[in-house]
């Protein structure tokens, strides 16, 4: 019989997403509709003889519910606040959901309901959220299970560029949504567990509290919390555990850097900066320093932020981008935010040749009879270019094989889920092994 999958958002992370489901779709008889605010773009990705386009605003309830109602399963690629709308007309028509995103406050309180209609509402299954769970809980069940106490757990990600495309002294290309880039680190507090001990970390500190990381092949990156890692305790059965950390990697020096910008305020979104289309990148940056009548620009940034004269590399980076340069910003009403945004874009952009690359890594420290034992993993994927991307691939893969999961009825819980059990994780990290997505574990001795 049939079956009609539909995604609603044609973005960026779909590329793979579509491909698969296309492909699985050949095999078992399924049809994909591809809806989303931009026709065009809809269009450009439904190339497949079984896929179709179709225009659709979110906000036109009528229209978004009678399109629900005609498919068989619903994958949400929109905004993550917008998925709650979805959400609603799912649990209404009896349609199974999927998203990337976080699984919210508001998705959970859906869940009775859910279970009621015998529904999933699956979320976090993409990378970070998604890879991250299936390939933690793959490793702490299987420690479990060998008799270990699980005491440390540290897990990082980052979106990168492939170190064949590394030309600038940041090491970092917009391979991503640049507004999440800018804004990182704003959204709540910051708060993870050290050594039994709960520990939060302010906004205007998260980038000069790093951890550096090597990966064999891959060299040393840095890594700054991310988000609250307490929540994960319960979610990964850790009751008893010591250290619960998760974070954000880039390479080296990245963030000293990036702090500059948080330090002075450049990152903050809350207000708009007056005549801003008329302002240089200049005159931007000297708007967060006291006035002095002969000081320049420079001298008064390396006096405020307390920058060595000998801080090269630092300096390099800040240089590099143009900011002490007299280049019309001409964006009008800008938030700090915007313009700085609007700053790195011109000079951060990646070429649709280049590659870009995701890493993550996990670290576990684990006992028993009193011996200490550690392990790290980790997932290392290039691109290919652009649109083939490996941010695309690790987020719509796990998206594709979970649908196909849920389609096939091989997925026997239900409610508001995340993908922490053996019936997602173990067929999960199975095929994504054969699309080049693969977990290495390294015994430290």
């Amino acid at each position: 019989m049939s079956k009609r999958i539909l995604l609603i958002g044609a973005g960026l992370s779909t590329t793979h997403l579509i491909e698969y489901l296309a492909e699985q779709g050949k095999k078992h008889n399924w049809t994909i509709t591809i809806a989303d605010n931009n026709e065009t773009l809809a269009k450009s990705k439904a190339v497949f003889t079984n896929t179709n386009a179709i225009k659709l605003d979110i906000n036109d309830f009528e229209k978004t519910e009678d399109l629900i109602s005609n498919h068989n399963i619903v994958i949400s690629m929109l905004p993550p606040a917008l998925h709650i709308n979805v959400a609603k007309i799912c649990l209404k028509k009896n349609k199974n959901l999927l998203t990337a995103s976080y699984l919210t406050d508001e998705m959970k309180a859906l869940d009775s309901e859910i279970k009621q209609k015998g529904l999933i509402f699956l979320n976090e299954i993409g990378l970070d959220p998604g890879i991250d769970h299936l390939t933690a809980m793959s490793i702490i069940n299987r420690l479990k299970a060998e008799g270990y106490y699980i005491r440390e757990f540290e897990s990082f990600t980052g979106g990168l560029v492939a170190p064949e495309n590394d030309d600038n002294p940041w090491h970092y290309k917009f391979t991503w949504n640049p507004r999440n880039v800018v804004l990182a680190g704003q959204g709540g507090a910051v708060k993870f567990l050290q050594e039994g001990q709960i520990k939060y970390i302010p906004y205007h500190k998260i980038f000069r509290r790093t951890e550096v990381i090597e990966i064999d092949n891959y060299g040393k990156f840095e890594g700054y919390a991310n988000r609250d890692s307490l929540k994960y305790i319960n979610t990964y059965g850790l009751h008893d555990i010591k250290t619960m950390f998760r974070g954000t990697l880039r390479r080296p020096g990245f963030c000293k850097a990036w702090d500059v910008f948080v330090s002075l305020g450049a990152t903050d979104d809350s207000y708009i900066i007056e005549n801003s289309e008329n302002m240089t990148y200049r005159e931007f940056i000297n708007t967060f320093l006291a006035y002095h009548p002969t000081d320049s620009v420079e001298i008064k940034l390396k006096y405020y932020l307390h920058i060595d004269q000998d801080d090269q590399e630092l300096w390099d980076r800040l240089e590099w981008l143009d900011i002490f340069k007299p280049i019309k910003i001409g964006i009008k009403n800008a938030t700090p935010a915007q313009i700085l945004q609007s700053i790195l874009e011109k000079k951060w952009s990646i070429s649709y040749e280049e590659k870009d690359m995701i890493v993550m890594w996990h670290k576990f420290v684990y006992y028993k009879n009193e011996i200490r034992n550690e392990l790290h993993s980790s997932v290392v994927v290039k691109g290919e270019n652009m649109l083939h991307t490996s941010m695309s691939k690790t987020v719509g893969l796990p998206l594709g094989i979970a649908t196909k999961l849920i389609l096939q009825d091989k997925i026997k819980s239900r409610g508001a889920l995340i993908p922490i059990l053996p019936e997602f994780y173990l067929p999960i990290i199975n095929e994504l092994k054969n699309y080049g997505v693969n977990c290495i574990e390294k015994q430290i001795i």
